[in-house]
């Protein structure tokens, strides 16, 4: 069976779009988050003789899928074959060719024979077909929006940024998406079998961090602490969150204080659990703090960069809302009841939910990376917050599900705590006016385009 897939890049010229392909983390940013695909191996880049092993997950099981890479032609083409895998045989041509305008098109031609003879053609080449068009779907719009956000820093020079919370849902995404831009990334661990060239040391329990290594970067995105969502706030709970969250931060920026020409720019997570239980009122940077748990932590975590701001690093608080995507976070969380038919509004429905999608967050922290006049707090949410009950029909018509199962507020303080009280009943009304008075363009303002693209229902 042979398969064609075609897409057009009219500002990017075909030695740019070979050359992301080339990258470490291209393969990551052109996999679906709803994929169940793990990267186990790799050696020799794309060039021929090159190879990857993967791990797809599945029901019931798991199976492992060995590729090889060949007639590798710079800004032309390169070829993935199927070495051993699900497929009875499997070849991947990619193909790129001017558009004579200056800009590529992109062509991916598969050969894919699925296994068990003519009875597995008949099953499967009717499911293929819908997948790999899903897929591909997918694929040619995260690779624009992720061109044209490296474009416009095109002029800027490559940064080596050292990122904490490397290995969560946003850290993950951040990497690959800085390594595709021609960054490199260095990443804060707390296993010392781990340092690497590309790996440094630090321990904010014992306040150790390898000082040395981390002043060859150029900027540090510090994302580490404790999920909220993990269970009950416990008294224990309550302190592993607040303190995961500010000893990291106080290390982070003391450090950074004290490095003479060592990292320019902190930007240091917060969320918008800062501003606490507001109703209708419409937030901006300059908003009041409100009341709460969370907001107590989220006041602590951004007085603990204040050393680095005061030695004048520039410091970004970035107060993120509800980072959308299935790999992982709130999201996640919810497709499972939903894809049953038992989703619902979270009590009266009415709270808002300031939102992002997380392609939009790794694209405004890159905004926020070149910068240089952002400072200080900014919301990282998309420009239109929705109630929890248009959240919730959206994410229901998005997945072709009925969302008639209310959850009482009564039930969620039951079951969650002080954590449903706060973090699912309440609600903040968020807008990033310093991101949008900046320039930065989000990609996903609607609700229903980010869960349609995130989830592959477009």
């Amino acid at each position: 069976m042979r398969l064609l897939y075609r897409t057009e890049l009219p500002d990017h010229d075909p030695i740019s779009v070979f050359d992301w392909h080339e990258r470490s983390g291209a393969l990551e940013r052109l996999t679906p988050p709803w994929a169940k695909l793990e990267v186990l191996d790799r050696s020799g880049g794309i060039r021929d003789g090159g190879r990857i092993t993967l791990r797809v997950r599945g029901a019931p099981t798991s199976f492992t899928w060995k590729l090889r890479h060949g007639e590798y032609q710079h800004g032309r083409h390169f070829r993935d074959e199927q070495v051993s895998g699900p497929m009875k045989s499997w070849v991947h041509n990619h193909r790129f060719f001017p558009n004579g305008s200056g800009g590529t098109i992109a062509e991916d031609e598969i050969e894919v024979e699925p296994p068990f003879g003519s009875v597995g053609a008949a099953l499967g080449s009717r499911f293929l077909k819908q997948e790999l068009g899903r897929l591909f779907r997918f694929r040619y719009r995260r690779l624009l929006t992720d061109l044209s956000r490296h474009q416009d820093q095109s002029d800027q020079p490559r940064l080596t940024v050292a990122i904490t919370g490397g290995s969560g849902l946003v850290g993950q995404a951040l990497t690959h998406f800085l390594t595709t831009g021609g960054h490199r990334v260095i990443q804060l661990v707390r296993d010392k079998r781990r340092v690497s060239n590309d790996a440094v040391y630090w321990n904010p329990v014992t306040q150790d961090i390898d000082t040395d290594r981390l002043a060859m970067a150029d900027a540090v995105v510090h994302l580490a602490g404790t999920s909220i969502a993990g269970g009950r706030w416990t008294d224990d709970r309550k302190r592993s969150i607040r303190e995961s969250r500010v000893k990291g931060t106080e290390l982070i920026a003391q450090t950074m204080a004290q490095l003479s020409g060592g990292p320019h720019t902190l930007i240091s997570a917060s969320a918008v659990g800062y501003y606490g239980r507001r109703g209708e009122e419409l937030l901006e940077e300059d908003a009041a703090p409100g009341s709460g748990f969370l907001t107590e932590v989220c006041q602590a975590w951004e007085d603990a960069a204040k050393p680095a701001e005061r030695a004048g690093v520039r410091v970004v608080l970035l107060r993120t809302g509800l980072a959308l995507s299935p790999a992982g976070g709130a999201l996640r969380q919810m497709l499972l009841p939903f894809n049953m038919g038992l989703g619902g509004r979270l009590g009266s429905g009415k709270q808002y939910m300031s939102w992002i999608d997380l392609d939009d967050l790794i694209g405004l922290i890159h905004h926020v990376l070149f910068s240089d006049t952002l400072s200080g707090p900014v919301n990282a949410t998309a420009p239109s917050p929705v109630t929890n009950s248009t959240f919730s029909a959206a994410l229901g018509r998005v997945l072709g599900r009925p969302t008639l199962v209310p959850v009482p507020s009564l039930a969620v303080k039951a079951v969650f705590g002080q954590l449903g009280t706060e973090a699912l009943l309440s609600g903040q009304r968020v807008v990033p006016r310093k991101a949008i008075d900046s320039g930065f363009h989000f990609f996903y303002e609607s609700i229903e385009e980010s869960l349609q693209f995130q989830l592959g229902c477009e």
